[in-house]
């Protein structure tokens, strides 16, 4: 009545050895790289929107320099999680109005919170230490600024 199956089933073959599994450790090393690499690119923009020259003086108060000293130590964490691999640093863009500035502040802050979820997640405590100093240096730099 039924012809029998001559192919072996797709479901068989999703689970071949030869397939490359990362650990949980792994993927959350991988996620918290990424999440400190997004807030190392907003914090060199803020960094850079700190120090523009604006008509022949430089505003350099130690905004900048703290950012400065942030985006280091953010730079460091990331070539730790990923075997010495320093991540690639982007060039920040032109243009500081202060809705945009506020706006990379939100957004540090968000990515701060973000890292440290997944840094507590991982039990790294030098991640999560850094994450929120972050996000507490990114909250008071936004109250600042609304106020």
């Amino acid at each position: 009545m039924y012809e029998p199956i001559r192919t072996k089933s797709v479901h068989t073959m999703a689970a071949a050895p030869e397939i490359p599994h990362r650990s949980r450790e792994q993927e959350l090393d991988i996620r918290l790289a990424g999440q400190l690499t997004a807030l190392l690119t907003v914090t060199d923009e803020l960094h850079a929107l700190a120090t523009r020259t604006d008509g022949g003086a430089q505003d350099t108060g130690p905004d900048g320099a703290a950012l400065a000293a942030a985006a280091e130590r953010i730079a460091e964490q990331v070539a730790r999680l990923s075997g010495g691999h320093y991540p690639l640093r982007a060039e920040p863009t032109d243009g500081g109005a202060p809705a945009r500035i506020e706006a990379l502040q939100q957004r540090a802050h968000t990515l701060a919170g973000n890292a440290l979820a997944v840094a507590t997640s991982r039990g790294d405590s030098a991640a999560m230490s850094l994450a929120a100093e972050r996000m507490e240096a990114h909250a008071a730099r936004r109250d600042l600024a609304t106020a």
